[in-house]
C-alpha cells in the first residue's frame, strides 16, 4: 500500500481510514475503489471517531455554504508567484483578504455564513492535476414509448472533475440518488419508496422529455401517512407553499431542493456537452484562413468560404502550415471555390439554434437570485455538484464558443452568443456562483495511461490517467472579445443615432413653421439594420463583462478584482510602448518569452497620427503622416454606412489577432480619430533575407471598403531607391493578387480582409527565395542568379530595414523598433556573422531586379570582402545594438 494510492481513493471521496481499510483487503486500487463505491467500508471511522465523508451529514454541504478542503501547502508558493510578490506585499494590511491563498478567507455574503464555496480554492493558472478516470459501458432501460435509452454511468457522471472535494460531492449525489431507499419524512411511518438509477440518470432523446419524467416521479404520497414528499432529497414538498402562499398550486416541483438542481444541471450539461461534442464532429474540415494567432510565418489559403473560427480546439492541436514555393498565388491561374457558402451557413445556423434552445432550457435551472416570480429554494441552497458541473461542462462549451477568434462570425451567430452571455450573467449574478468568473478552467491536456480491467460481473472497464492543466477563466476570455467589441465600436463612431439636441431659433425661423415652436430638433442620424445589430451585439458584450466584475467585486473584493484585470490582455490607446529590459545573463528561453510578451502587448494600438497644423483652425481637417494624406482628408466627413460595418470587423479582428512570435511578428498603429488611416510594421520572418528587417506599409481602408481591397504602399524603400523583392518596388508599389495589383486570387467582397493582406505579405513576399517571385524565374530555385538575389536583398535588408530604421526609426514606430534590435541584439548579432561570412563580396545593387552578372560576381576578391561596404553596414549595427 503506498501513499500515491491511498491519495486516489481520497481523491475519489474516501477517508484516508476508508482508503487504507480498502487496500489493505483489496491489494489493486481500483478494486478497492470499486467496493468502495459500492459501500462496503461506510462503517470504517477515522481516528477521531467520526463516520466516512460519504456517511455524514450532507445538511451544511448540500447548502454550499462550506468552504472546500485547502490545497496542499507548496501550491500557496507557486500562487504567491503568479500574482506577483511585490504587489501582494504591498496590499498586505489589515483589511486585505488574500483571495487567491489557499487558506485565506474570502468575504462573507450579506455579512452572514461563507456563501462561496471556492473562496479559498488556489486560482493560479499553472494548477495541474492527475486525475483516475472510469469508462463503463452503460445500461440500457426500455422508455415507455418503446425506444431505448442509456443510464449515465459514474465514470460519466464524475468526468473531467479535478477537484478531490468536488468528486466526494459527486460520488455522495449519485450514490444517493442511484441506489438505496427515500424515506417517509413522517418520524412515525416506516414507509420508504426504493430508489434506482433509471429514475435521475436516464438520458434521455431530449431535455424537455428529461424534465417531463422526473416530474412524473418526484412527488410521492406516503400510502400510510399520506404525507406528501420529495423524492430526491426525501422533505416534505407542501414547505414552499407555505411559506410562499401566492404560489400557485402547480408550482415546478423540480425548485424545490439542491439535490435536484445537482442532478438536473449534471444531466442537462452532459447533454449539451454532448450535443455539442456531436457537431464539432460532424462539421467538415474548413480549408480558410487558419487562426493568426496560431500562425509564424505561414501561407494563408485565400478561400471566399473561410471563416474566423478554427476548428481546431486550441486546447489540443495548433497547426502551423508550410510556405509554398515557387511564388505561387500571384502569377497561376487559381480560382476560388466558392461552391457551398450557403449550406455551410445555414448548416451552421441550424446547430446554433440547436445548442441555443438546450441552453435556454437548462438555464431554467441555474441557481438564480432574481428569477422572475421570485427566487425558489434551490436558488438559495445551492447544492455543490452543481458549481462543479458548470465549472466542467458548461466551461468545455463556453471556453470553445469564446477562443473564437472573430467577433464577425459571432455576429452573425447571435441566437447561440447571445444565450451564452445570459449564462455568465446568471452566474455572476449569485454570490456562490461569481468566483468561477474569475477561476481558470481545467482542461485535459494528455492521457498519460490506459488500462482495460476485467470484472468478476459486467463489461470491462476502462481507465485512463488524465492531466489536467489550468487555462483562461470565463472572464479572461471574455476580455479578448471584450477588446474586439471595443475596437468594432470605435468603426462604428458617429454611426449610432445621436439623441435629439435642441437648438434655440431666432426670431424669425419660430415663424416659419408651426410645428417648431421655440424649439427645432437636429436630426438623428440612424444606423442600418447591418450595423446596428453588430453594435447591439458590442455593446452586450461588454455589458457583460462589467456585470461579471461588478459582481466579483461585490463576492470577492476590489483586491481579487484588481489582480484579475492586472493578468487580462489590453490594447493600448497610447503610441509609446513600456521598454522591456532582458539581462544580459538571460537565457535564449527567457529573451525569447520577454520578447513575444513585449510583442503581444504593443502588436495594436491606437495613437495620433496626425500632423499638427496651427496655421489653420480648430475645425480644419487635418493632415496625416501619411502616404494616403489626401485620400483620408476628402472622406473626413464621409458617412458610408458599409464602409464603417467593413472596418469595424477589421478592427475588432486585428486587435487581438495579428501574428507574434520571435521568428516574424506584425506590427499596427491606428489612429485615435481616423480608423481608416493605419501603419503596419511586418519583421522579416527567419530562413529568409528579410529576417529581422522592419518594413514599413500605410494602409488605407477606402471609401469602397470592403468592396474592395485597401490600399497599401511600401514604405522601407530608402527613400524610392530599393527594391528589395519582384513585389516590391522601388516606388512602394506592393505586386499582390488580394490587392488586384497581379493576377491570381483576388479581393473576395465581404471575406477578404486586411489581416490576409498582411499574412500574405509576410509570408509569401518575404520569403526565403525572392527570385522566384517573378513569373519568369519561377523555375530557377537554387541557381546561381537566384542565390545572388538572395545575397543582394540581405545587404539591402541590413543597409535599410535594419541599420537605416534604428538609426532614424520611423514614426510611430520608433519604440518598437529600438525594442526589437536591443531584445534581439545577441541572436541578430549572430545573424549578421553568418551572412557576412556567407556574401558573396559583390556590392550592393539598389534594383534587386537587376541581377548582378557573373563577371561582377568573380571581380569579388577576399580584400573587397573584408573591407565592403556591406561589412562597414555590420559594423556600424552592432555598434547601435550595442548602446541600446
Amino acid at each position: 500500500m503506498s501513499e500515491r494510492e491511498v491519495q486516489q481513493l481520497v481523491e475519489m471521496g474516501a477517508t484516508a481510514a476508508q482508503a487504507r481499510a480498502a487496500l489493505r483487503k483489496y491489494k489493486d486500487v481500483m478494486d478497492a475503489a470499486e467496493k468502495f463505491f459500492e459501500g462496503e467500508f461506510a462503517d470504517v471511522k477515522d481516528q477521531d471517531g467520526d463516520t466516512a465523508m460519504a456517511a455524514a451529514s450532507s445538511s451544511t454541504r448540500s447548502k454550499g455554504l462550506t468552504t472546500p478542503e485547502p490545497e496542499e501547502e507548496d501550491d500557496d508558493d507557486d500562487d504567491d508567484e503568479e500574482d506577483g510578490g511585490d504587489d501582494a506585499e504591498e496590499d498586505d494590511d489589515d483589511d486585505f483578504v488574500d483571495y487567491d491563498s489557499d487558506f485565506g478567507d474570502g468575504p462573507t455574503a450579506n455579512g452572514g455564513a461563507q456563501a462561496d464555496p471556492y473562496a479559498g480554492i488556489f486560482f493560479s493558472k499553472d494548477r495541474r492535476e492527475e486525475v483516475i478516470e472510469v469508462e463503463e459501458e452503460p445500461e440500457e432501460v426500455t422508455l415507455a414509448d418503446g425506444r431505448q435509452a442509456k443510464l449515465m454511468t459514474q465514470g460519466k457522471w464524475m468526468k473531467g472533475c479535478a477537484e478531490g472535494s468536488e468528486q466526494s460531492f459527486l460520488f455522495q449525489l449519485y450514490t444517493q440518488l442511484s441506489d438505496g431507499a427515500c424515506p417517509c419524512p413522517n418520524s412515525d411511518c416506516s414507509y420508504t419508496v426504493s430508489r434506482h438509477k433509471r429514475d435521475f440518470f436516464t438520458i434521455y432523446p431530449s431535455f424537455t422529455q428529461y424534465i417531463d419524467h422526473l416530474r412524473g416521479i418526484l412527488r410521492k404520497r406516503c400510502p400510510s401517512c399520506r404525507t406528501e414528499f420529495c423524492f430526491a432529497c426525501g422533505e416534505h414538498v407542501s414547505l414552499d407553499k407555505v411559506k410562499r402562499p401566492s404560489m400557485a398550486q402547480d408550482d415546478n416541483p423540480l425548485f424545490h431542493c439542491s439535490s435536484l438542481q445537482g442532478v438536473i444541471l449534471g444531466v442537462g450539461l452532459s447533454m449539451l456537452e454532448q450535443m455539442f461534442i456531436e457537431q464539432r464532429e460532424q462539421a467538415p474540415s474548413r480549408s480558410g484562413e487558419r487562426t493568426a494567432k496560431r500562425r509564424k510565418t505561414q501561407t494563408p489559403k485565400i478561400s471566399a468560404g473561410a471563416t474566423d473560427e478554427d476548428e481546431d480546439d486550441a486546447y489540443y492541436t495548433s497547426s502551423v502550415g508550410k510556405k509554398a514555393k515557387g511564388g505561387t498565388g500571384y502569377a497561376g491561374d487559381l480560382k476560388e471555390d466558392l461552391t457551398g457558402q450557403q449550406e455551410a451557413m445555414a448548416l451552421q445556423q441550424a446547430k446554433d439554434k440547436q445548442i441555443s434552445a438546450l441552453l435556454c432550457q437548462i438555464r431554467e435551472y441555474l441557481p438564480s437570485l432574481r428569477r422572475p416570480g421570485g427566487s425558489r429554494t434551490s436558488d438559495y441552497l445551492v447544492h455543490p455538484t452543481a458549481l462543479a458541473h458548470l465549472r466542467r461542462r458548461f466551461n468545455y462549451v463556453c471556453s470553445t464558443l469564446l477562443r473564437n477568434d472573430s467577433l464577425a462570425d459571432m455576429s452573425e451567430r447571435n441566437i447561440l452568443y447571445f444565450e451564452l452571455l445570459e449564462w455568465l450573467e446568471t452566474i455572476s449574478n449569485h454570490e456562490a456562483l461569481a468566483s468561477m468568473m474569475g477561476m481558470p478552467i481545467m482542461v485535459p491536456q494528455s492521457v498519460k495511461t490506459t488500462t482495460t480491467r476485467k470484472t468478476t460481473s459486467g463489461p470491462p472497464i476502462r481507465e485512463r490517467t488524465i492531466v489536467y492543466e489550468g487555462s483562461a477563466g470565463p472572464r479572461e476570455l471574455l476580455e479578448s472579445i471584450a477588446i474586439q467589441a471595443n475596437a468594432a465600436l470605435k468603426g462604428l463612431e458617429g454611426m449610432k443615432a445621436q439623441e435629439p439636441i435642441e437648438v434655440e431659433l431666432t426670431e424669425e425661423q419660430k415663424r416659419m413653421t408651426n410645428d417648431n415652436k421655440g424649439k427645432s430638433r437636429e436630426e438623428p442620424r440612424a444606423m442600418n439594420e447591418e450595423n446596428e445589430k453588430l453594435y447591439s451585439f458590442c455593446t452586450r458584450i461588454l455589458a457583460t463583462a462589467r456585470a461579471i466584475d461588478r459582481s466579483l467585486r461585490e463576492t470577492k473584493g476590489d483586491a481579487f478584482v484588481k489582480r484579475l484585470h492586472d493578468s487580462l490582455p489590453k490594447v493600448s490607446t497610447s503610441a509609446g510602448a513600456e521598454a522591456y529590459s532582458v539581462e544580459a545573463s538571460a537565457t535564449e528561453e527567457g529573451t525569447m518569452k520577454a520578447y513575444v510578451d513585449w510583442a503581444t502587448q504593443v502588436r495594436f494600438e491606437y495613437c495620433d497620427l496626425s500632423i499638427p497644423d496651427s496655421s489653420e483652425g480648430e475645425d480644419a481637417t487635418p493632415h496625416y503622416k501619411f502616404f494616403y494624406n489626401n485620400e483620408a482628408r476628402m472622406l473626413a466627413t464621409s458617412d458610408i454606412p458599409k464602409r464603417s460595418l467593413a472596418i469595424a470587423k477589421e478592427l475588432a479582428t486585428l486587435t487581438t489577432n495579428l501574428p507574434v512570435a520571435w521568428h516574424s511578428s506584425i506590427f499596427l498603429r491606428v489612429d485615435e480619430t481616423r480608423v481608416d488611416v493605419i501603419k503596419a510594421l511586418i519583421t522579416g520572418p527567419e530562413g529568409t533575407p528579410y529576417y529581422n528587417g522592419c518594413y514599413m506599409f500605410d494602409i488605407f481602408l477606402g471609401a469602397t471598403y470592403n468592396q474592395s481591397p485597401p490600399n497599401v504602399k511600401y514604405m522601407t524603400t530608402g527613400g524610392g531607391q530599393y527594391r528589395f523583392n519582384p513585389n516590391l518596388y522601388a516606388d512602394g508599389k506592393v505586386c499582390l493578387s488580394l490587392l488586384g495589383t497581379w493576377q491570381g486570387p483576388g479581393w473576395v467582397s465581404g471575406k477578404s480582409t486586411l489581416l490576409q493582406v498582411l499574412i500574405s505579405i509576410q509570408s509569401m513576399i518575404l520569403c526565403d527565395e525572392p527570385y522566384l517571385n517573378e513569373p519568369g524565374w519561377a523555375n530557377g530555385a537554387g541557381t546561381a542568379p537566384s542565390i545572388a538575389y538572395t545575397k543582394n536583398c540581405r545587404r539591402m535588408n541590413v543597409r535599410i530595414a535594419m541599420l537605416g530604421n534604428l538609426k532614424n526609426p520611423p514614426e510611430p514606430f520608433a519604440d518598437i523598433i529600438q525594442t526589437h534590435f536591443r531584445l534581439k541584439a545577441r541572436s541578430i548579432s549572430e545573424q549578421l556573422d553568418k551572412w557576412l561570412e556567407e556574401d558573396d563580396g559583390v556590392g550592393l545593387t539598389q534594383d534587386g531586379g537587376g541581377i548582378p552578372s557573373a563577371a561582377s560576381h568573380a571581380r569579388g576578391t577576399a580584400a573587397e570582402r573584408s573591407s565592403s561596404a556591406f561589412s562597414r553596414d555590420v559594423a556600424e549595427l552592432k555598434a547601435l545594438m550595442a548602446k541600446l
